[in-house]
């Protein structure tokens, strides 16, 4: 624990803490009547209903929307099923910022539903919502699904032999088997909504503003460190409890019901129902999830020669110092570094979570490892700057700070990839080989790495994933020389001129690209299929 201890210590809870002194410490003092001041001004409150509006209308759009796909994917067996699995994941893996360009070419100025129909949705709350669900369709599909293939059928098929309608049986048998699942999903859409920041940058514009779009600017434009940190008091502590109740249902599922093997749930479908169920299912996924991504491609294609591509390799009139092209290297190289701190964080925490003996204060840890996925990337970004600019910590000019905040990002993912499989390992298999004489590193070579190594291998591959598309902090650290792609994307957004969308395009197509093509290697390393991310 020593080492993943000093990594949060360090590089997440030093600079948030950073970020909270400076708001709210002047004077000798701290001013906690600040906290009164902020969240009575109208335009705070205004912030904080929306961004609880929106998460609420996000997660309850994508339950109504990938519920029936959940049940798709657990009940049916048909051709493809597979390369559709890793295609409905692909936009969970992408970068806001793509996920944000995408909707934009296809519903805002210039979309292909502008061209078609006249239809203008970027300046609405639809396009939000649309894109939230695009991007959290899969938790859906993963985590309910991934339950629902493993319950037996026969218990439903038993009430319905007792004279219950269809409806009946699935309301009172399935459904509160299914509740736990369902909740665990409700509650990560609705974490990864409210902290929402690179969708409702690009799609709301200056009219709608999440608690961690207003954290940004905040600290950006106006320089108001104070509002800034009562903002992220109240977003950590709203995460905090979503964390929480997370926690309570994953125990709940895990513990409540009598799992079945999910290969033999799964038959063809049967009769015009289920067939038109099933259709259902793919015309959604072509409109929802492939559509946005055809029409970024489409868009990156629409000058000639790809002109847009090659206008990439110049830094003629760009609002960096290097061809944009060059963040493509930068974003791999950094994210390959972050990759190796994340998977060896992650591991060791994984590890030591594992251990039966282990005390409630490690156990505690479990649930902190996840905070970084809801506290404001912005705040962890910003404190950066101002934590860790004196000796020995003075990192702010060196390479190594883009990384760090990608993966402490990534460390969640590592950890709950890990750690289902290494509790799997029977404890009595490592006891034997310490017995006949092996050293503890040794029995973790031989006995635990040839069960973990795809799990490991997995996990890196998520943490490369969401190493590639973080923004919300390297937003703030990333160099202009040396920028990453969601920077670089989001620059270039920023810009009016059509070269500049061009560009933004065809950069967030390669994004989109090497995400998936990761995406598609880890579908072929898992072996487990029923379980969440």
């Amino acid at each position: 624990m020593a080492l993943p201890v000093a990594f949060f210590g360090l590089f997440f809870a030093y600079p948030v803490a950073a970020i909270l002194s400076r708001g709210l410490h002047s004077g000798g003092g701290w001013h906690f009547g600040r906290l009164f001041d902020v969240l009575g001004q109208s335009d705070i409150r205004h912030v904080l209903w929306f961004t609880t509006w929106q998460a609420l209308a996000s997660t309850g759009l994508t339950l109504l929307i990938a519920l029936p796909a959940a049940y798709v994917f657990a009940r049916f067996s048909f051709p493809g099923k597979q390369v559709l699995r890793a295609v409905v994941t692909v936009p969970f893996v992408l970068p806001t910022v793509v996920v944000g360009t995408a909707f934009l070419a296809l519903v805002g100025r210039g979309g292909l539903l502008d061209e078609l129909w006249g239809v203008r949705l970027d300046t609405t709350v639809w396009a939000i919502l649309l894109a939230h669900v695009f991007f959290n369709y899969a938790v859906v599909v993963r985590t309910v699904g991934g339950l629902w293939a493993q319950l037996d059928p026969r218990q439903e098929e038993a009430a319905r032999m007792l004279g219950a309608s269809p409806f009946r049986a699935w309301r009172q048998v399935t459904l509160p088997a299914l509740a736990p699942a369902v909740a665990a999903a409700a509650l990560m859409v609705f974490l990864f909504t409210f902290t929402s920041f690179g969708v409702v940058q690009i799609l709301g514009g200056p009219t709608f503003s999440t608690l961690e779009v207003e954290i940004y600017r905040q600290t950006s434009e106006i320089f108001d460190l104070s509002t800034a940190a009562v903002l992220t008091i109240v977003q950590f502590l709203a995460v905090g409890a979503i964390l929480a109740v997370h926690a309570w249902t994953v125990r709940r599922r895990e513990s409540a019901l009598r799992l079945v093997d999910a290969a033999g749930t799964s038959r063809r479908p049967r009769g015009a129902g289920q067939w038109a169920l099933l259709a259902g299912v793919l015309g959604t996924v072509a409109l929802l999830l492939v559509l946005p991504l055809a029409v970024l491609v489409q868009r990156s294609l629409d000058a000639p020669d790809f002109a847009y591509y090659r206008a990439l390799t110049s830094d003629d009139g760009n609002v960096f110092l290097v061809p944009p092209i060059e963040a493509v290297g930068n974003s791999l190289e950094y994210a390959l570094a972050a990759t190796v701190i994340a998977v060896t964080v992650g591991g060791l925490a994984a590890a030591a979570l594992t251990r039966r003996d282990a005390g409630r204060l490690v156990r505690g840890f479990d649930a902190l490892l996840m905070l970084p996925l809801g506290v404001s990337a912005v705040t962890v970004g910003f404190g950066f700057l101002i934590a860790l600019d004196e000796p020995p910590l003075d990192l702010r000019a060196t390479w190594i700070l883009v990384p760090l905040a990608q993966a402490l990002v990534g460390v969640p993912f590592v950890v709950r990839t890990m750690l289902p499989v290494l509790r799997a390992v029977d404890e009595r298999l490592r006891e034997a080989a310490a017995v006949l004489g092996a050293s503890p590193w040794r029995v973790w070579r031989e006995v635990d790495l040839p069960m973990v190594r795809r799990a490991l291998l997995v996990a890196a591959g998520f943490a490369f994933a969401v190493s590639l598309g973080e923004f919300g902090a390297t937003v703030f650290i990333a160099r202009p020389d040396n920028p990453t792609l969601p920077v670089a994307v989001a620059r270039l957004l920023g810009r009016a001129g059509e070269l500049n969308y061009g560009q933004a395009m065809a950069l967030s197509t390669i994004l989109m690209l090497v995400c998936a093509i990761a995406l598609l290697v880890l579908e072929r390393l898992r072996t487990d299929r029923t379980g969440e991310f």
